[in-house]
């Protein structure tokens, strides 16, 4: 995964809330829970899972989610 944000915080996601539209997915840290609001489409095209190693991504005021695959 190359991209052009620096802030990259490598976890585990411990939970994903689904909701209508969008999911809350939370990334264990170790020292925090980051939580991040994204599309149920990016949740499934990403294949995220509980208990999966996952990035969490911060540019500006926004956290993205990202996977090796």
């Amino acid at each position: 995964m190359k991209i052009s944000a620096r802030n990259q915080i490598k976890g585990t996601i411990t939970s994903i809330e689904t909701g209508a539209v969008t999911s809350i997915v939370a990334i264990d840290i170790g020292t925090a829970v980051i939580k991040s609001s994204i599309t149920n489409d990016a949740v499934a095209d990403l294949g995220l899972k509980v208990g999966d190693a996952a990035y969490a991504i911060v540019k500006a005021s926004n956290v993205i989610v990202g996977v090796d695959h």
